[in-house]
């Protein structure tokens, strides 16, 4: 019966989230917490694991939830379940899309959705930094604080100096190793 039910989790994330894995994050983060599958804590760790690992983001997030919650089949279910939606619905987009993509209606719901997006991606934003600061201003670290700081700095100069994300990951990690002191 989990199976069943990760499935149908995760294939109604995959359903009704425009926009990406960022978009379904408050959708996940509610129905994994919702159905006592994963705490908060997990997620912002799966959240950091699926941002490191190849992949689309919602497809790691599921396969991860799906992997804690039942297993191997457990984590085929929620994958199978976020992906298939997506699947049959370019399917379908693909077949129509020529004939409609002059349509006042369709321009008008597409330019609707991307503000749609926009805000999923803010909400999703706001949940995880309260849940990654929230639970951390109880016991703020100065340290911690100014390290986090100047990553942040350092990660919006890059981004505009265009160095590659992989290297902003990677140091990112090594100057959070080296505050630790590991």
């Amino acid at each position: 019966m989990i199976y069943l039910k990760l499935f149908w989790v995760f294939f109604k994330i995959g359903a009704f989230t425009f926009g990406g894995g960022y978009a379904m994050l408050p959708l996940v983060q509610q129905e994994v917490l919702q159905n006592g599958w994963l705490s908060n804590e997990e997620i912002v760790d799966f959240i950091a694991i699926s941002e490191s690992t190849p992949g689309p983001f919602a497809v790691n997030m599921s396969t991860l939830a799906g992997m804690q919650t039942a297993g191997i089949f457990g984590a085929f279910c929620a994958t199978f379940g976020v992906v298939l939606p997506s699947f049959i619905i370019i399917l379908l987009v693909a077949r129509i899309y020529d004939r409609f993509q002059s349509s006042k209606v369709i321009k008008g719901a597409m330019l609707g959705l991307k503000g749609a997006v926009v805000g999923l991606i803010g909400a999703a934003v706001i949940s995880t930094a309260i849940s990654v600061f929230g639970s951390a201003v109880k016991s703020i670290n100065t340290k911690e604080m100014v390290t986090a700081t100047i990553l942040l700095a350092a990660l919006g100069l890059g981004i505009r100096k265009k160095i590659h994300p992989i290297i902003l990951i990677i140091v990112s990690a090594i100057v959070g190793m080296v505050v630790q002191g590991i």
